[in-house]
């Protein structure tokens, strides 16, 4: 029988050629564990395990490379990769959720509009090609990861948004009681509530979505098996073992 590390070892090489930040199937009740090099020095590390699937050192960073806005200017890194940990976790309860019921393929087109909005944060697209090459990924890697967080979005808004509902009352309510004192306050002009109604409406339908989702997520952590290792302290490497002739 193979050994739970040599499973986490197939594990990290299918996540790299996946190029997905969500692993395969790994042995039930992984402890931390370390990729090492022949030279025994630390490459990779796993930071949590959510229902047999690992989330490691290296999905985190990619994430952050990728999201620099995601760090608050004078938060400590620790305490922003802690926080970010829980968000991948997240993010992966969702994603299997998701796969679990199949859900439709994603039209190319709106991954072409998600790439374009990454490149728009780099100078030109080489740059952004420079940064993939950095952290290890491709267009083809960051194309996967876009399609998963598109169907995970149209899995919410088709499923979760059935249960969300803007009543006229609501959208009165919020021109009256927040967006007019708001702009009043800044001395700028008042628009009449005809000119703001779609925009009003839409505003309170995704502060209703994610309401929604914080549910949904919170629902799906209490039913999932997941192990948080960041706190946890990192173990040395074991000894290099040689096969004898």
């Amino acid at each position: 029988m193979e050994s739970p590390r040599y499973r986490v070892r197939v594990v990290r090489h299918q996540v790299v050629a996946l190029c997905l930040l969500v692993g395969l199937t790994t042995a039930t009740g992984l402890t931390p564990a370390t990729f090492a090099q022949s030279t025994d020095q630390l490459t990779d590390r796993i930071l949590a395990v959510v229902d047999e699937d690992p989330i490691l050192q290296s999905d985190l960073d990619r994430w952050v490379t990728l999201n620099p806005s995601l760090l608050a200017g004078s938060e400590d890194r620790r305490a922003a990769d802690r926080r970010l940990l829980e968000d991948l976790i997240d993010q992966r309860l969702r994603s299997h959720e998701v796969e679990r019921y199949g859900f439709g393929e994603v039209p190319e087109r709106l991954v072409d509009e998600q790439i374009q909005a990454v490149e728009a944060r780099y100078e030109n697209a080489a740059a952004l090609d420079a940064e993939l090459d950095r952290v290890d990924w491709t267009r083809d890697d960051l194309r996967l990861r876009l399609r998963r967080q598109l169907a995970v979005l149209t899995y919410v808004d088709e499923l979760l948004g059935a249960r969300v509902f803007v009543g006229l009352e609501e959208i009165q309510e919020h021109y009256d009681r927040i967006l007019v004192p708001e702009l009043e306050a800044k001395e700028l002009a008042v628009p009449e509530l005809d000119d703001v109604r779609e925009a009003i409406r839409t505003l309170l339908r995704q502060e209703r979505l994610n309401e929604e989702l914080d549910r949904w997520t919170e629902e799906l952590r209490t039913k999932a098996d997941i192990h948080n290792y960041f706190e946890r302290p990192e173990r040395p490497l074991p000894p290099t073992v040689t096969e004898s002739e």
